[in-house]
């Protein structure tokens, strides 16, 4: 591929708050960005030069879109593939494969088992009979997660106890049931990938989860995680290259006695990378952007001593411009999104501690 020289137009899929800092690192390259969604609070659209408010099935303007486009992405991993495939695939980074596979919960569990990753137990579950089925052979406490559209907490079911899985039903599309994990950590792979093969990788935060939904990635990681990055380094690798990806990916895991445990697959800039803004030599947005234009990557070294990054989250917004005050190096990020209501993230927000 080309570079992508400044001016040129990279097409975004999705209108989210990813695709509004993506938007912000490109355009800080010189790069024209467009995003392309259906309609709703689009947080990414007021900083793009056009924005195309359209359905995921509206073929004629998702072919409108793809002749503006010199590159295109997406910034969240369930745009339909039907979507993406409709974009001239010498345009495309990353590929369409790394969708197929990330989109399916047991095809991601399958792709990296085979690059030699370890994974929960897990069952596929069709219907009420596969469901028991599942319970007989993994047993509980475990999860039950649909095997499509679910993030952030949506779409799972925690199950304790076998008497708390009479009171649960197969929902009525395909699922996968996981034991659930002893954990002591859990903490995030981010790399970068460009198009000829060379790979970056950022440290790894710990992060801890509520309900769940990521709430806060801190580093140090701690001697769990620590013991273990390398080998999560090299599955997130594999996976890379084996899916010849292009861009930013993230891989999540559990830190376990018995050693990391392979959680899912993210195929774009991720939540515990919003840290690197900040807090790394080259940003996870920067860097996407370089990647899929054919730049020269950047470095991704850590700059700080200690980083903490929280999620601002529903109501929380109302109250954040008082992080501003707070002593140290408080650095505030809030999506501009109109409607704050629980479970919903609103902005984030990073405090430092430079190296002495």
């Amino acid at each position: 591929m080309k570079v992508a020289t400044p001016g040129s137009t990279i097409g975004i899929l999705g209108g989210g708050q990813l695709g509004r800092m993506l938007t912000m690192a490109a355009s800080q390259l010189g790069y024209r960005c467009i995003g392309y969604a259906p309609a709703g609070d689009n947080v990414s659209a007021d900083l793009c030069a056009d924005f195309f408010e359209n359905g995921w099935g509206d073929t004629a303007a998702l072919a409108a879109f793809a002749t503006q486009c010199d590159v295109v992405t997406w910034e969240f991993e369930n745009v339909p593939l039907t979507a993406v495939n409709a974009m001239p695939a010498d345009r495309l980074a990353p590929g369409a494969k790394s969708l197929q596979v990330a989109q399916d919960r047991l095809a991601e569990k399958r792709f990296v088992e085979e690059l030699g990753a370890t994974c929960a137990p897990y069952m596929r579950v069709e219907s009420d009979e596969d469901f028991r089925r599942a319970l007989d052979r993994i047993g509980t406490p475990g999860i039950l997660k649909t095997a499509r559209e679910g993030y952030d907490g949506k779409g799972q079911w925690r199950i304790a106890s076998a008497h708390e899985a009479e009171g649960v039903r197969f929902p009525g599309r395909p699922c996968v049931y996981e034991g659930m994990v002893d954990f002591d950590a859990e903490f995030s792979v981010i790399l970068v990938r460009g198009h000829d093969g060379e790979v970056r990788i950022w440290d790894s935060t710990a992060n801890t989860h509520e309900g769940g939904m990521l709430v806060r990635s801190t580093l140090p990681a701690g001697p769990s995680v620590e013991a273990q990055v390398e080998i999560a380094r090299d599955i997130a690798r594999q996976t890379a290259d084996a899916l010849q990806y292009v861009g930013v990916l993230t891989l999540e895991f559990f830190a376990t006695k018995q050693g990391p445990v392979f959680n899912e697959m993210a195929p774009r800039v991720h939540n515990s990378g919003h840290w690197t803004i900040e807090g790394a030599a080259t940003s996870q947005f920067e860097n996407h952007i370089r990647a899929i234009c054919g730049l020269p990557l950047g470095a991704t070294e850590t700059r700080f001593a200690s980083i903490d990054m929280r999620n601002i989250v529903g109501e929380d917004a109302q109250s954040a411009h008082q992080i501003l005050a707070e002593d140290g190096e408080p650095h505030l990020h809030l999506y501009g999104k109109r409607e704050a209501r629980e479970g919903r993230k609103m902005g984030h927000v990073t405090r430092v501690s430079h190296k002495t």
